[in-house]
């Protein structure tokens, strides 16, 4: 591989990882507003889970859709118009007074957030190699694990100085601005578009350009072990984002400002999802031999076990909840970085895109679906602590489905070999 290529290749996948590292100051602020935002619109948690739910099935819906057309478009150009329009009704969602227009735009909000994962996963699919694609794709999760981290830290400083929830919409989505701005002139979607030759960007004799858009529907319906696959990644992204959106409000309590400790223990949730998403995407090439789906049995496996403990244990004792926060961060997400390269794995390169946005469609209509849920659970139980059953819960329901997901995958491989 000559070292210009390799520059280059490093380049791509950095600067896509650099402009997702802000994605998240663009919807994951929700769950440290809500608790405010519920107190001045004088609304429930149920209906605050409603409201995550509009933007989750937002996302979802983008999903199916732009991850279609990342086999089709410039990842580039839809990575950057997703990015800006998000940072747009951000800011109006600050100015909103409404619950309705808040809805409306937050659901809006899910929709152009969506536009920049799948077409990402393409663009780094068309720049690496099967060999080292989990290694790629440990590193693009590890930016939306740390873009987790990143908006963290700026909601705690903003509520550490007094600042009302309407600013967490306004103020961490700049940073996004600038990050889609610098990814717009630096990126490329292939390796053509800079004077290499796009090897490895086909991997099977059929032409995926001469495809319509519901022929590529159709090629992704047809893998059933593809179809299973994405209902285990459903609940893994329940279960993310039951810990993303609900811990916040857990630890903030009645009072946070009694607890300013309890900030910082929430904090370590996404520093530990962001060290599990390398770990598992360099694991799963080398220490479980390309075998993603063992690799995500495990880390859900694990996950269940530390949420029951979350649970179990006593939430005062802020050194061991930093602890488990830590550590069920890290086996939650981390198979999330073994659950992308299975899209080129089990579709081919040419479907990458379409795979991707299925799956993450997949993703979020579970976690959609899962945020009234949450919310109706805490509201009937009087307590938050009750989401860490949950789950406990939906990490078994996410090993069943991967484990469904491989005998299939291996009865198809033997029908056709």
């Amino acid at each position: 591989m000559p070292k210009s290529f390799r520059s280059q290749q490093w380049r791509m996948l950095l600067v896509t990882m650099f402009c997702y590292l802000f994605f998240y100051t663009g919807r994951h602020n929700f769950g440290w507003a809500a608790k405010g935002m519920a107190a001045s619109l004088n609304v429930s948690y149920s209906y605050i889970g409603w409201i995550s739910f509009a933007m989750l099935l937002g996302y979802a819906i983008g999903q199916f859709i732009n991850g279609n057309l990342a086999d089709r478009i410039s990842a580039r150009v839809m990575v950057t118009t997703g990015a800006y329009l998000s940072v747009l009704t951000n800011i109006a969602v600050s100015y909103s007074n409404s619950v309705t227009s808040i809805i409306i735009l937050w659901a809006l909000n899910g929709y152009f957030q969506s536009m920049a994962w799948a077409p990402g996963g393409k663009l780094i699919t068309n720049w690496w190699n099967e060999a080292e694609l989990g290694k790629a794709f440990g590193f693009y999760t590890m930016a939306a694990g740390l873009s987790s981290v990143l908006t963290y830290l700026l909601s705690i400083v903003l509520l550490q100085q007094g600042m009302e929830w309407r600013m967490l919409f306004r103020i961490p989505v700049l940073f996004l601005l600038v990050a889609a701005t610098i990814f717009l002139l630096v990126a490329r979607d292939k390796p053509s578009d800079v004077g290499f030759i796009n090897s490895g960007a086909k991997d099977r004799s059929h032409d995926a350009e001469k495809d319509n858009w519901l022929g590529r529907y159709k090629a992704v319906f047809s893998h059933n072990h593809f179809l299973l696959t994405s209902f285990a990644f459903g609940f893994e992204n329940m279960a993310r984002y039951g810990l993303i959106f609900w811990v916040p409000v857990h630890y903030l309590g009645k009072n946070w400002k009694d607890n300013p400790g309890n900030l910082w223990v929430t904090f370590l949730l996404p520093v530990g999802m962001a060290a599990g998403a390398l770990c598992f995407g360099i694991v799963s090439d080398s220490l479980f031999k390309k075998n993603r789906i063992n690799s995500i049995r495990f880390g859900m496996s694990v996950s269940a076990v530390i949420a029951l403990l979350v649970f179990i244990l006593p939430a005062n004792n802020l050194l061991l909840g930093g602890f488990l926060m830590l550590s069920v961060g890290f086996f939650v997400y981390g198979p999330q970085s073994c659950f992308w390269p299975l899209s080129p794995e089990m579709l081919g390169r040419e479907y990458t895109g379409t795979g991707i946005g299925f799956m993450n469609m997949f993703g979020y209509v579970f976690a959609a679906l899962g945020e009234p849920l949450f919310g109706f659970i805490i509201d009937r139980a009087g307590n938050t602590n009750i989401i860490f059953v949950f789950i406990a819960g939906i990490c078994l329901m996410s090993v069943i489905m991967i484990s469904f997901a491989k005998r299939s995958w291996m009865l198809s491989f033997q029908a056709t070999s």
